[in-house]
Parts: structure tokens; sequence; C-alpha cells
């Protein structure tokens, strides 16, 4: 049986904010994207949740219909920001598992 003091606790979850911090910052160099309408509208997100970039192909930009055109940057939003959300949470994750153990399915960390 083994005995955890106190400052073996705070060693450990110090340890464990560091890797989650240098985490986060590699988060911003991870990239997904998010498309709607066959591609004709593509937005990329990165792993920080970022909106970082959005193409829209120019057959799809119609002046007497800007609500499609809406339609479909919400659309590729909303793909990239999941995709980067689950990005995140696999990430996060990995570097808790070691120390967390095993979670119980759909167990979200605050902040993660």
């Amino acid at each position: 049986m083994s005995k955890f003091g106190m400052g073996d606790i705070l060693k450990q979850a110090q340890q464990m904010q560091e890797k989650m911090q240098k985490i986060q910052d590699e988060l911003g160099d991870l990239q997904v994207e998010g498309s709607a309408g066959g591609g004709m509208v593509t937005v990329t997100a990165n792993g920080r949740q970022e909106i970082i970039g959005i193409k829209i192909d120019q057959q799809v930009v119609d002046p007497d219909d800007v609500e499609m055109l809406e339609d479909l940057v919400v659309a590729a939003a909303n793909q990239a920001l999941e995709k980067a959300q689950e990005m995140a949470n696999n990430e996060m994750g990995k570097a808790a598992g070691g120390m967390l153990g095993n979670l119980p399915p759909g167990f979200k960390i605050p902040g993660m």
C-alpha cells in the first residue's frame, strides 16, 4: 500500500498543469476543416477552437441569395469547431489519462 503525501499530490497536480498548458500551446498549431455545400464553403479552425480561415467558392456567391451563403458558412464553421473540440478533448484526454486513470465515458474535465 503506497502513501501519497500532500507534497506528492501537489507535485503531481503541478506536473499535470504544465502538461495541459503544453498541449494547449500545441493545439494552436493543429488545424481541422469543416465544409458545406459540397466543399463550396470551407472553414478552418485550430485546436483552440478558433476560426483561422474561411474559403468561399465564387460559384456560391449569389447577391440575390445571401441567406444560402450565410447558412453554408454557419454549417461549415460549426463542423470545424466540432472537429476542433473533439481533437482537443482527445489530446487532453491522452495527457490526463495517465495521471487521472480511466474516467467514465462522457466525463468532462472543466476547461477541456
